[in-house]
């Protein structure tokens, strides 16, 4: 096994999970690893920031790209205001460091500077662990900059430095390993990692407790002690006699565990309560928003809405091309609600998980919109907005690892409903939008939009099925 270097950018991988970062540094044999379309745009965007952030920084003062190590002590030696694309190397600890800009301060000194497309460095471990090595790489005590994609700027201080001794600490265990580490499963981290279809036979095999909802890190360690070590074990346990863990305490939570271990185990679908949902004219309600909008805001490019009689010709949608449009697409989405409001004295607007209350409600307070009738309505104490995913968590066990939309409706010994296209999903269609947003020849503008429309009514289709689904139970 050749030896690997510890790098800044590390802190990436490192943060979602160590065995990530340790295929990383070893990648698997005969496995050919891509990189998604979502993590490309994420990618090019990225850079994309990084230019806009240097033709700012350009602006009347001096820019020169560093080549080596040595020419950016050269540069820093001729005292340039913004050296872009730094590099270091400290023999002693064997660490790299290439922050892209290095900016000279009012003291003479120089800091460390990052442009990153997130809108907040606050939670963001794997920024603060660049910053604070990039700072000890230059020996300075001036905080470092970031960059933000919302067009804010945080500073990063000597407060990233016990975060950073952890990393490396960490990084150097797992780099010396020969082989990868053991870890838990996550359905939210892992379902998204390039490394999924490598981890997931052996967590299967291995009967690993975290492959169950509402077990997780926290919790299973302290039911192995107790003897409950795997599926298998925790489906033949009387609820009752499951000791108290962290995080897993009451006796729902214990007795939902059980059965999902059976569920899991057998394909069998457990009720816990009768299923009782609002009756009324149901519209079925899906947003599409690009989280990777330059200004830094969210934009919604398409509030869809299914209503009757629930085929292919009930979609109805607000569209926008762009951010300047946004404010029409949100006024649209109102005039559509009002609609269906006058029509139907008994509407009931059904969506799944509280993802479309959130936008909703930001919404609201972006465009100040209180006391707008509409608005008052859809927040208030009577709203016809209904989360079906309340309903299905509170009242049923199924034999699944997550409990998303697509992981309910694609089963086909649940709602089987089938997406057209198999590939779609949220990132999928946020790829398609900003390749919608560049391209410039008319017709395959027109039929990226009918792509990304197909898969939102595809959604909202997806939600009356399983609407159906939990009436027939």
């Amino acid at each position: 096994m050749e030896e690997a270097s510890i790098i800044p950018s590390d802190a990436k991988s490192w943060s979602l999970c160590v065995r990530r970062i340790w295929y990383d540094k070893f990648p698997p044999k005969n496995t050919e690893i891509k990189i998604e379309p979502f993590d490309q745009l994420i990618i090019e965007k990225g850079l994309e920031h990084e230019k806009n952030i240097l033709a700012k920084l350009s602006q009347n003062r001096s820019v020169k790209t560093a080549e080596s190590t040595e020419h950016t002590q050269l540069l820093m030696d001729e005292g340039i205001d913004v050296i872009y694309q730094a590099q270091f190397y400290d023999e002693d600890s064997g660490l790299v460091g290439n922050p892209d800009f290095l900016i000279k301060h009012e003291s003479g000194k120089y800091q460390p500077a990052d442009a990153k497309l997130a809108r907040s460095a606050e939670d963001k471990k794997e920024i603060k662990v660049q910053l604070g090595i990039y700072r000890r790489l230059l020996g300075t005590d001036l905080p470092g900059l970031v960059y933000l994609g919302n067009g804010k700027t945080e500073e990063i201080d000597d407060n990233a430095y016990p975060i950073v001794d952890k990393f490396l600490t960490e990084m150097g265990n797992i780099l010396g390993r020969n082989k990868p580490p053991v870890v838990r499963y996550s359905h939210s981290k892992c379902k998204i990692c390039p490394y999924f279809s490598i981890c997931q036979p052996e967590f299967i095999q291995k009967d690993e407790l975290t492959l169950i909802h509402g077990i997780d890190s926290r919790s299973a360690p302290h039911l192995e002690d107790k003897g409950i070590k795997n599926i298998q074990r925790l489906s033949e346990c009387d609820t009752v006699s499951i000791p108290d863990v962290p995080y897993l305490k009451n006796f729902e939570k214990k007795q939902r565990a059980v059965l999902q271990a059976k569920s899991w185990l057998t394909g069998e679908v457990f009720k816990l309560n009768d299923i009782d949902l609002p009756e009324g004219t149901w519209i079925h309600f899906d947003i599409e928003d690009n989280p990777l909008e330059p200004s830094g805001q969210k934009h919604v490019y398409l509030w869809g809405l299914l209503k009757p009689d629930y085929d292919n010709s009930s979609f109805e949608f607000s569209w926008t091309d762009s951010m300047a449009e946004d404010h029409q697409g949100w006024e649209g989405f109102l005039g559509l609600i009002e609609k269906y409001k006058f029509y139907y004295s008994d509407l009931i607007i059904a969506h799944y998980s509280n993802h479309e209350i959130t936008t909703i409600k930001q919404y609201v307070e972006r465009y100040d919109m209180h006391d707008h009738p509409i608005v008052e309505w859809l927040l208030g104490e009577e709203t016809p907005l209904y989360d079906m995913q309340k309903p299905v968590i509170q009242n049923l066990v199924l034999p699944l690892l997550g409990y998303g939309l697509k992981d309910i409706c694609k089963h086909e010994n649940l709602v089987n409903f089938q997406w057209e296209n198999e590939d779609s999903g949220s990132q999928w269609s946020i790829v398609q939008f900003n390749r919608f947003q560049q391209e410039k020849e008319v017709e395959m503008r027109k039929e990226l939009k009918e792509a990304i429309l197909s898969y939102n009514r595809d959604d909202v289709l997806a939600t009356r099925k399983l609407e159906e689904w939990l009436r027939k139970l």
